[in-house]
């Protein structure tokens, strides 16, 4: 069996897929971005949407278009270059990543210092830093 999407190395069932299906099982940030980008990966829509802060969480038309470009590249790995609070403790945490994929003007890289709170008791994404 291969690791998870996320670069951790556990099976997505034993990792991801968990906090997928219960979005309180990201115990820190960086279990959420992590999370997020498998869901990219799979294109998994709904999570997406749901794991994003009420304020600045997708309409159902962005959505569709997230879905659509997710499954438009090929996602190659995900690198956490750092974080800063985040812990199953605190109530806010950022965190810095590369996501690398192909498309067809070939190998792209996103580098992204996210902002992430907790809201309803669970890790959320706010935005960009």
């Amino acid at each position: 069996m291969s690791n998870c999407h996320c670069g951790r190395s556990k099976v997505y069932t034993s990792c991801c897929g968990i906090i997928h299906q219960d979005i309180r099982a990201a115990l820190t940030a960086e279990d959420l971005m992590r999370s997020r980008y498998s869901a990219f990966v799979i294109a998994k829509g709904d999570y997406l949407v749901k794991s994003h802060h009420s304020t600045t969480r997708p309409s159902s038309k962005e959505k569709k278009s997230i879905v659509r470009w997710a499954k438009s590249v090929n996602w190659i790995k995900l690198e956490v270059l750092q974080t800063s609070r985040g812990m199953p403790k605190d109530t806010e945490g950022t965190v810095e990543f590369k996501a690398f994929y192909y498309n067809d003007s070939g190998m792209q890289m996103i580098h992204e210092h996210s902002k992430f709170t907790k809201e309803q008791g669970h890790w959320v994404y706010v935005d960009v830093v």
